[in-house]
């Protein structure tokens, strides 16, 4: 596993990759955490430090941070169970700038809606905060709920996006 940390708002960042002759720069992200987040990986003893791998995300995360980027491109690499899977899938499917709600995000699954604690669950368990949007993600009554960074972080993110 290649990994760095990258400078940004929301503190320093943990990315991992995994080296991929199809990706932007030549890495595929596993995950992007931020500290203190619930689930984050830690850096193994034989993982590498790998800065320049990661150099085409850092250029587009400093970029989104700057208000130049909506979209990110880069090519992702995550294991999941196939529901989990489909919960990230469309957590990438939510605009810049907007919100949806857990129940929501099960409609777009064709999840029932019962499964909102579910769904709840695999947000949580992103391995890619803000480049799968799960920060997007809000309560039914218009709260900030739930997320792995904090919710300080979640604000901000959002407030960067232009959601009140």
């Amino acid at each position: 596993m290649l990994y760095t940390h990258i400078a940004s708002p929301l503190g320093p960042l943990l990315l991992t990759g995994l080296p991929s002759a199809t990706a932007p720069g030549g890495t595929a992200l596993a995950s992007l955490t931020v500290p203190g987040q619930k689930n984050a990986p830690a850096v193994g003893p034989d993982w590498r430090a790998d800065p320049a791998a990661f150099a085409e995300a850092e250029r587009r995360l400093g970029a989104y941070f700057a208000g130049h980027v909506k979209e990110f491109e880069l090519e992702l690499t995550t294991e999941g169970t196939d529901f989990r899977r489909r919960v990230w899938e469309a957590l990438g499917s939510i605009p810049y700038g907007a919100t949806t709600t857990y129940g929501e995000l099960a409609a777009r699954i064709g999840a029932p809606r019962a499964a909102v604690r579910a769904i709840g669950g695999a947000v949580g368990a992103n391995p890619l905060l803000i480049l799968r949007p799960c920060h997007r993600v809000i309560g039914a009554d218009g709260s900030l709920t739930g997320y792995a960074g904090g919710l300080d972080r979640k604000r901000l993110l959002l407030e960067l996006e232009g959601v009140a």
